[in-house]
Order: C-alpha cells, then structure tokens, then sequence
C-alpha cells in the first residue's frame, strides 16, 4: 500500500484541480498533508530550502518582465493597430484578412506568450470585422484560434521559461530550439489559408476596393507613418529581444528587460501620438502583472513541495520500476507522455502540467539517456535530448489547447464571439488546424533536426 502512496497523493492532487479547488493550495497543501502523515515533520525540513530555490532562480526574473512587455503592447492597443494595418497592407488579396490576423498573432506571440490574452483581443477586434467582410465563420474562428496559441511555442514564450526550470536547460538554448519549429508552424497555417482562399474564395473575400484604395491614397508620409507605429517599431522590438537571446547577447532575463522597457517607451510613444494619458495605462499593466506573477510564482512554490513528497515518497523509483516491469521501450513511453500530456491539456493550464506531469518523467527520460537508448541517437548530450523533450511537450500543449470538447483557446473565443458565432462554427473550423498541428508534432518526433539544428550549430 505504502508503495502507491506517490500515486494517490497525483491523484487525490489532480482531482482536486479539476473539482476547482486553487492550484497552488492544492498543490502544496495536500503535498503537506501527505508529507507529514506519512514522512513526519522531518518533511518541513526540506521546505525552506524549496521556496528559496524558487525564489533565487534568476531565471525566472524573465517571467514578471515578459507578462509586463505583453500586457503592456495589448493595453496600449497596439494589437487593434496591427491589425487594422496588416490588414490593408493584405487586404486586396483574397484571404488577406486571415493572412493578417496569422501574422500578428504571431507578433503578438513574441511579445505575449499569453494565450488568453492574445486569442481574446484578436477575437474581440478581428472576429466582427471578419464575419462582416464575408468570411466564412468556421475559417474565421479557426484562424482566430490557432494564431492565437502561438505564444506556446513562439519565443519568447513564458511557457518555455518555466519549462526550462523544470528541465534544468538553458532558457536561451530552448528559445533558439524552438525558433525554427515556430517558423514553420506559422508557414503552415499561412499554406492553409491560402489553398483555401484559392479553392474556395467566397470563404476569404478581399477587402472592398474602396477601402484599400483609401488606405493607399494617404500621403506616403502618412502610410508610413502608420506603418511605423503599428508595425515596425513592434517587429524592431521583438527582433531585438528575440535576437539578443538567439545571437548569444543578453540572456533571456536580460532581454526580457529590455522588452519591458522597450514596450513601455512604444505605449508612451503611442499615447503621445494619439492624445492619451499612460498613467492610466501603466497602473492597470503593473496591476495585472503583479497578479499574474504572483499567480505563476505561488503555483510553482506549490509544485516544489508537491515534487518533493512526490519523491520522498519513492514515487521516480515506483515509476521507473513500472516502467521497467511493463517492459515499456523508449518509443513507447514518449508516446503515452505524449497522450497524458495532451488529454491533460483539456483540463488544466500549462503552468500545472509542467510543474506536475513534467517533474515525474523527466528522470525516466535520463534513465533512457543514460542507457543508449536508439531514440536519443540524435543528441549528443543529455541537455539536447530534454530540450527536444521540452519542445515536443510545448508543440502538444498548444495543440491540447485547440482540441474540442475542452480547449481553452476555444472557451476564450467563444466568450468574446458574436451571438452569431455557435460552439459548431468553432468546433468545425479548428479541426484543419488540429490536423496541421497533428503532422507537425509527428514530423518534430521522427526529424528531430527541426528542433536541434541551430543549438547544434557552431556559436
């Protein structure tokens, strides 16, 4: 009995979560309980020394200053411009609107990482305009939310930050290995878009040629302008951030402050422009940080705990004696971490499954490492093979994200959709988008150069 103890303490914690209880209570509280009845208060001897791990870990100084530069280009409504402006950049091509909408979800994925944030605002100002234009609904919902969860795989992404810590790699070998796979994954949607507006052009119309001729009628000072604020002044700052990391310059905690800073001046500048007040702005952007940080830094404090009695309690040496009696392959693991991770992605956010799930299987990971095992022929270090781990497990979970009856993309877009917008329209119109998805997981599993291919190269 003594030796399912790990099982029911992830079980007992896993319900809980569902049931609707708060997750970083949960997580630690029960963790206590369990650790005291059944390891003594020895148990909080181990505790302190968890908390301040957490809370030393420069790498996670990242996190607040990345939800900071995200919250604050959406409060400053710079989202609402880039659309407005992709889209008339696009807008005399059939399927120009979901061209845009790709596009800036994809900016806004550099600069977010926030996948509530970004699919509710790209709803809110992209679905109407959409649906009004033409658009078929199911190719505007999907569209919608598949751009929108691209912050869970496009750098700087906060989910690959606390993958990182978990993992214990480096954030900036992460982002670089997750760059090229973003890339393509935003390429492919992009394919999509365009077959579609070819073979079925009354689901993607262009925009009427008196508005785009409006557009482009502007004095070239005023285009440009335009263009500036809305677009290239955004690109320079992701490009800076994203590149300092890539190109080895600054870490990604360093580069996260120049974010930071960099999205301030950009809102400051705008409000400038426009006649506003930032004040205003500033306040409700520290205040929605400090909830979100605080939220995140509870949640991992919690799974600390709930690792440690996880493992005080003999549960890595139960799994990986599991694994070893059903005679599991290396293969055969990944694909049911893979299934666990993605049915776990209905039901609870990223944050939990990679401070719950993840913790349990990176040790058998290791162990297949450490052994040879055919799978990690590829990688010729240990932190090569958890960083395509990582990667794979952050492809899934956008992917969970997206998947009927449950993904969360879709319960954010449906709570911002017209009425005219049903839970089929949904439902319907990400399917292609989960099959896109789908193949793309398959292809980072069988050629894992997608994901290696810079980290692996010299400088």
């Amino acid at each position: 009995m003594l030796e399912l103890l790990p099982l029911i303490l992830f079980g007992v914690v896993f319900l809980l979560i569902l049931l609707g209880f708060p997750v970083a209570f949960t997580l630690g509280g029960v963790s206590i309980l369990f650790g005291l009845g059944f390891i003594g208060p020895s148990f909080f001897n181990f505790i302190p020394s968890r908390i301040m791990g957490t809370m030393t870990n420069t790498v996670l100084i990242a996190v607040p200053l990345f939800v900071y530069m995200g919250i604050m280009l959406e409060k400053s409504g710079l989202a609402e411009r880039m659309l407005d402006t992709m889209g008339l950049l696009f807008g005399r091509i059939k399927g120009g609107l979901a061209i845009s909408v790709i596009i800036v979800g994809a900016l806004l994925a550099a600069s977010t990482g926030i996948v509530g944030a970004t699919v509710i605002t790209m709803g809110l100002i992209s679905l109407p305009t959409m649906l009004k234009r033409g658009y078929q609904p199911e190719l505007a919902t999907g569209t919608i939310a598949a751009s929108g969860t691209l912050g869970q795989i496009i750098p700087p992404s906060v989910l690959l930050v606390l993958m990182g810590s978990v993992l214990n790699v480096d954030v900036g070998n992460l982002f670089t290995a997750a760059f090229l796979p973003g890339l393509c994954l935003v390429g492919s949607y992009l394919i999509y878009v365009v077959i579609i507006s070819m073979l079925k052009p009354q689901h993607a119309p262009a925009l009427p040629q008196e508005e785009v001729s409006a557009f482009w009628q502007q004095e070239n000072k005023a285009i440009l302008t335009q263009l500036a604020f809305a677009f290239f002044l955004p690109l320079g700052l992701i490009v800076v951030v994203l590149g300092s990391i890539l190109a080895g310059i600054a870490s990604p905690t360093e580069a996260a402050a120049i974010g930071a800073f960099g999205a301030t001046l950009l809102t400051w500048g705008q409000n400038r422009r426009h006649g506003k007040k930032s004040w205003p702005i500033f306040q409700e952007v520290m205040q929605e940080t400090t909830k979100i940080t605080s939220m995140v830094f509870f949640i991992i404090i919690g799974s600390g705990i709930f690792t440690l009695a996880f493992k005080l309690l003999g549960g890595e040496t139960y799994i990986l004696g599991l694994i070893e009696q059903a005679e599991l392959s290396p293969e055969s693991f990944l694909f049911v971490v893979m299934l666990v991770v993605f049915v776990a992605g209905f039901f609870i956010d990223f944050i939990e499954i990679i401070y719950i799930i993840v913790p349990i299987i990176v040790p058998v990971f290791v162990r297949f490492y450490q052994q040879g095992a055919e799978i990690f022929e590829f990688a010729p270090s240990k932190t090569i093979a958890l960083t395509w781990i990582g990667i794979l497990i952050a492809v899934n979970l956008q992917t969970s994200f997206l998947t009927p009856p449950f993904g969360f993309s879709l319960f954010y877009l449906k709570g911002v959709a017209p009425p005219s917008v049903t839970t089929q329209h949904l439902y319907r119109g990400i399917i292609p988008f989960i099959l896109i998805q789908l193949i793309f997981l398959s292809i980072l599993i069988w050629q894992p150069a997608f994901i290696t291919l810079l980290i692996d190269s010299p400088g």
